[in-house]
């Protein structure tokens, strides 16, 4: 199975030429799966609700939607994206999987990040998979990587590959997934934006480096802070169903749920 990412710079409310730029570079090449960053078609850095009403989307029936489920039907290829999303007036910041015969799954981010609490609802949908030629493919949406909690869910719920759009500006994500695709043996695609964004009093650097992992936690390909680049790897995704770390260990039947209580650490 071909994977991978696209990293570019959004210019902040252009959706029509962001989709263009997002098109462009997703026609360079091949793949079966390519991920989008967070935001990819609006930019991130909203000022006030006001914006967020006029830029989020519904979801299936909005532009953006429309125009990926066009694209990967055209280029048959599956897309998850990063977009604001309006569900009749309450506002998430969400992400979309669309397949080339026109499916269409979200995920609502579970984990919101600083400003984003000011503008959007934690997200309601839980951590669900989606199936694609195959393939078990979870969803999560940036900040989701800091709770071991995400992928973890992902995993248990049979996922092999971790799709990831992101807009990152802490510079932890690149070396924390590799633990997080290790410790549940699972392949990971991090789609980060690059650039930087100076809006209503507000900055943002964010730091590029879009990595695909293994579930053996090699980087597989990669990209540098300031790159636009569309990075592919040829991967089994079966191997992500190998949870075994020795003969006697499993990775997921190992796990002793019952001692995970939190009134266990109280101890004198």
């Amino acid at each position: 199975m071909k994977v991978g990412f696209i990293q570019m710079t959004p210019e902040f409310g252009q959706v029509n030429a962001n989709i263009k730029m997002a098109e462009k570079m997703i026609r360079t090449t091949s793949a079966d799966l390519l991920v989008l960053p967070e935001f990819f078609n609006t930019g991130y850095l909203f000022s006030d609700l006001q914006e967020v009403r006029e830029l989020a989307e519904c979801v299936p029936d909005g532009h953006t939607t429309t125009q990926l489920c066009r694209i990967s039907h055209e280029t048959e290829t599956a897309l998850v994206a990063g977009l604001a999303e309006n569900a009749n007036g309450t506002y998430y910041n969400s992400a979309i999987m669309v397949t080339p015969d026109y499916l269409v799954h979200l995920y609502r981010k579970t984990h919101l990040f600083d400003r984003e609490k000011l503008f959007f609802q934690p997200g309601n949908t839980g951590f669900k998979v989606f199936e694609y030629l195959e393939t078990k493919i979870g969803i999560m949406i940036c900040f989701d990587w800091f709770f071991p909690e995400s992928v973890r869910s992902l995993a248990l719920s049979g996922a092999q590959i971790i799709a990831h759009p992101s807009n990152l500006v802490l510079p932890h994500c690149p070396r924390a997934m590799i633990t997080r695709c290790l410790e549940n043996r699972v392949f990971g695609i991090t789609a980060n934006r690059s650039g930087s964004e100076t809006r209503g009093g507000h900055h943002l650097d964010f730091i590029g480096n879009s990595r695909i992992i293994s579930p053996e936690s090699n980087i597989l390909g990669q990209c540098d802070k300031e790159d636009h680049c569309c990075i592919i790897a040829d991967i089994d995704p079966s191997k992500a169903d190998q949870k075994n770390v020795t003969g006697r260990n499993h990775i997921l039947s190992d796990r002793r749920p019952e001692m995970y209580h939190t009134d266990l650490c109280h101890g004198s």
